[in-house]
């Protein structure tokens, strides 16, 4: 298998979650020239396992964005399920950091 660090990914455009709202023909176009992207795959967002990789990320965006760079998370699941994956508390269902 071929490593893919630091290769840029393929041009898509999807439907993304991002802060609470639905933004059409995403892509990570976007950050070209602008920002360093990283980029990760997880299998769902109601798992046992993932959010806590996904909180973690969360929880250091700020750190991320000083150093210039856009974390993106993409999944299986639909648009639907990142809306309510996002808007459920943290201290409600298997979200506990």
């Amino acid at each position: 298998m071929a490593v893919l660090v630091g290769k840029r990914a393929p041009s898509f455009k999807a439907t993304a979650v991002i802060d609470g709202t639905f933004e059409e023909d995403f892509s990570l176009d976007r950050y070209l020239g602008k920002k360093h992207v990283l980029f990760f795959f997880y299998p769902a967002d109601f798992s046992l396992v993932c959010p806590t990789e996904v909180l973690a990320f969360q929880d250091r965006l700020d750190e991320f964005e000083r150093r210039g760079v856009a974390v993106i998370g993409c999944s299986t699941d639909s648009q639907y399920a990142h809306l309510a994956w996002q808007l459920k508390p943290r201290d409600k269902g298997v979200f506990l950091a």
